[in-house]
């Protein structure tokens, strides 16, 4: 895909956004407004498990309201709330204030919804196409100037006052139109390919779960003689592997208690790893905290080389599921809510982690778990009256070996499409931000009559656009 440019640019004196067309303008938000930047109430409202819709920063993402993660308020309250601020279609919410400070959405429905304060909220004076505006503010380069005029309190935050005078480019109000067509059309293509492609990748992580709970439940050879493992939930295993509880073949070192009290006794500051850092099949050591305890109890608490930990909590889908240590850090210590699990001669560390991987083990955690919200967690006693399938040593290496075998193909597949999802991204900001900038001219644009198949190359996402 290829456009011309622009025959006469000038400077904006605005470095983030640099050359615009000569008939272009150049406008501070305030000015293109049809009531001036508010935002929601600066209050914590009582929320219910129904009444009117209620949103906040977490519901804006990707360009869109996610209406799934809102919240809900009294009626009385939302009259109340909307004697300020009623949302209307067009309108555009930026979050003012957290993490994701800068990520705009459309309002692209008529229901009636309040929003918080973290959300922005800007409406359209006639002048102004709300969707090249919306465009506009996803660009990299109004993007960056918020970056630019945020503060920094407790959390990042940019104020009204300086949003309000943050500048867009401002073509006459038919060039607004057309390129945010251009751009509504384009970008929904691009939209479609990372989808196929984030599908892709979850139809290859359930591909690796459903490589792996069959290799450690079934075994490798189709042809061998099967058993009942006397476990319901389990099923049959093959004849010669045996089936037994984790604690007959495992201990469990129980973890330091945070909050313990040291007045006046000598102590030794150690690395310690927390329910943070034991992640679903990894070891996340970007942030290792350390603690205080008594030199005697070092040994009683430290990891060793081979233990596998496991969580006692977190969400269900890494409730319990295991991974090795392998001594990066010596000598390391774990909270109580880590469990360390030491396997003996019979049961190679690797292959109770890989067990906790599968389909079956993680059914098994699940139900034996206590529920709360969307968090869970697991006894060690429960954790240790699982249910284990254990071949002999030697076929359980060479089962690891060919789970490790296969798990590389499809995580190089995962990556490659993981890739592929970042050059979309990638070409569709770039795309954004040439079109809102003028870098491209896209007033003679129309849609394609044949919309049946994408151009390969765009598939492939190395599209370059040709200023």
């Amino acid at each position: 895909m290829s456009f011309i440019a622009y025959c006469n640019y000038k400077t904006t004196h605005t470095p983030e956004f640099n050359k615009i067309p000569d008939s272009w303008g150049f406008k501070a938000l305030k000015h293109i407004v049809a009531i001036p930047i508010t935002d929601g109430p600066h209050e914590t409202p009582e929320f219910l498990d129904e009444g009117v819709l209620f949103i906040s920063a977490e519901a804006v993402s990707k360009g869109e309201i996610n209406f799934s993660k809102a919240r809900f308020i009294a009626r009385d309250e939302h009259r109340r709330y909307s004697r300020k601020y009623s949302p209307k279609r067009g309108d555009i919410f930026m979050v003012k204030s957290g993490a994701t400070t800068g990520v705009v959405a459309i309002v692209e429905t008529d229901r009636d919804f309040s929003i918080w304060s973290p959300l922005a909220a800007i409406r359209c004076e006639t002048i102004a196409n709300p969707r090249f505006i919306f465009h506009a503010m996803r660009s990299r380069n109004f993007q960056e100037s918020v970056t630019l005029n945020w503060s920094f309190g407790t959390q990042q935050n940019i104020g009204m006052a300086v949003l309000e005078n943050l500048g867009i480019p401002f073509p006459p109000l038919a060039e607004q139109t057309q390129i945010a067509r251009f751009l509504d059309h384009e970008t929904a293509k691009i939209d479609t390919l990372i989808h196929e492609q984030k599908r892709l990748i979850e139809l290859l992580k359930e591909k690796r779960q459903a490589v792996i709970s069959h290799a450690v439940t079934k075994g490798l050879d189709p042809d061998v003689p099967m058993k009942d493992s006397g476990v319901e939930w389990l099923g049959e295993v093959p004849a010669h592997w045996v089936t037994g509880k984790l604690r007959w073949y495992a201990t469990n070192q129980g973890g330091i208690a945070k909050g313990k009290d040291y007045a006046n006794q000598a102590t030794v500051t150690l690395p310690y790893l927390r329910v943070a850092n034991v992640q679903a099949g990894y070891v996340n050591l970007n942030e290792v905290k350390e603690i205080s305890v008594l030199e005697d109890e070092v040994k009683r608490y430290s990891l060793k080389p081979g233990d596998v930990l496991m969580n006692e909590g977190g969400d269900n889908d890494k409730l319990g599921r295991g991974t090795v240590w392998q001594g990066q850090i010596s000598p390391c210590l774990h909270q109580n809510h880590v469990f360390a699990i030491r396997t003996n001669q019979n049961l190679l560390p690797e292959w109770l982690a890989t067990f906790t991987q599968s389909q079956r083990a993680r059914a098994y955690f699940f139900l034996n778990s206590k529920q709360s919200t969307n968090l869970a967690s697991i006894s060690s006693s429960n954790v240790m009256n699982c249910d284990v399938p254990i071949p002999p040593r030697e076929e359980q290496q060479k089962t690891l070996q060919l789970i490790a075998a296969k798990s590389a193909q499809v995580n190089q597949l995962i990556d490659e499409a993981a890739k592929t999802v970042g050059l979309l991204g990638e070409r569709r900001s770039a795309l954004i931000s040439a079109a809102v900038t003028g870098k491209i001219d896209v007033r003679n644009w129309q849609p394609p009559a044949d919309e049946s198949a994408f151009d390969e190359a765009e598939k492939q996402a190395g599209m370059e656009t040709t200023a």
